[in-house]
């Protein structure tokens, strides 16, 4: 049976597909219909149920496996599907969502074990004992969550992946550039994230909590430091937590990018550069690999809505 990375244009087909995605919008004529985005381990492919009734809009959410028949199109330069029949998988079908969701490609192990070397290469007690805090509560939900809804590092131990490829690029720049506290750095990154385990809801259909919508994950890290203070017994209003913060609320890097301070210390600038270059890579090689030589990706709305072109150089 096919992928969905192996569609071409007019492609009728039909296979087990996870729902990874379903908004209820309202079309023009004022009917409902769902924006629908299907995933495999191949892939995503998003496609519109025109005209769907409340109970099609109840049965068919995210995080629910179908079995989809349809045509392989493209709008506006965007592949699509046209959806021609639609159920939900049976029980004595392949109807479990992990089986068609992306995987990490570093095992969970392999990962903890570097993050756990890097909390020992923190000296400051203050740093340490805070990320070895936080990190110990949300242990599980760290190695399970993805580090976005959509965008970058959008699937199962995402968030852990993105995090220890910027442990990676920050050890390489703390040897170029030995007037970086490394100990700061490596805090910041660790934790930058980590408000995404209470912000999105888990790795299948993730959707953004009450929380996330609301406080944010910025936010909701910077209070998470603050409750680690109070457990450790750590004075909240010591230079050591507030550049600590500092680091977690500016690493957006731009008020309109929705941190509330720009980087006013040198190692929050370059955690906010560390994480815009592994975003943007994952962003960049995901869509890349989905294409021949000699073609553009699809327009990539975390990238401006630019379409990338893949040479055919070597």
């Amino acid at each position: 049976m096919k992928k969905i990375r192996d569609l071409v244009v007019d492609d009728t087909f039909e296979m087990f597909v996870l729902i990874k995605q379903a908004d209820v919008r309202l079309a023009k004529n004022g009917k409902k219909f769902i924006a629908f985005t299907f995933q495999d381990g191949s892939g995503n492919i998003d496609g519109k149920f025109w005209g769907a009734t409340e109970d099609e809009i109840e049965r068919y959410k995210a995080g629910k496996v179908v079995f989809l028949n349809g045509k392989r199109e493209v709008y506006q330069n965007t592949p699509q599907v046209k959806i021609i029949k639609l159920r939900l998988a049976t029980e004595e079908e392949p109807y479990q969502a992990e089986l068609y969701m992306e995987k990490s490609p570093v095992q969970k192990e392999d990962l903890a074990e570097e993050i756990n070397q890097t909390i020992f290469e923190i000296t400051n007690a203050t740093w340490n004992r805070i990320v070895r805090h936080l990190l110990v509560e949300h242990q599980t939900a760290f190695y399970e969550y993805p580090a976005a809804k959509n965008f970058h590092h959008a699937f199962v131990g995402g968030l852990a992946v993105h995090t220890v490829s910027m442990l990676r690029i920050a050890k390489s720049l703390c040897k170029e550039y030995p007037a970086l506290n490394a100990s700061l750095l490596y805090s910041g990154v660790l934790l930058h994230d980590l408000g995404k385990v209470i912000e999105l809801s888990g790795p299948i259909g993730t959707e953004y909590t009450l929380a996330g919508n609301l406080l944010g994950h910025i936010v909701i890290v910077d209070e998470e430091i603050s409750k680690a203070c109070v457990a450790l017994k750590i004075d909240e209003q010591s230079e050591d937590v507030i550049v600590l913060k500092h680091m977690i609320l500016a690493h957006h890097g731009q008020l309109d990018y929705g941190s509330p301070v720009r980087p006013r210390i040198m190692e929050a600038e370059v955690l906010h550069q560390i994480d815009n270059i592994d975003a943007s890579m994952q962003m960049m090689m995901g869509a890349l690999e989905q294409v021949e030589p000699g073609q553009y990706t699809n327009a990539l709305f975390g990238m401006d809505g630019r379409r990338f072109y893949r040479p055919n150089s070597k």
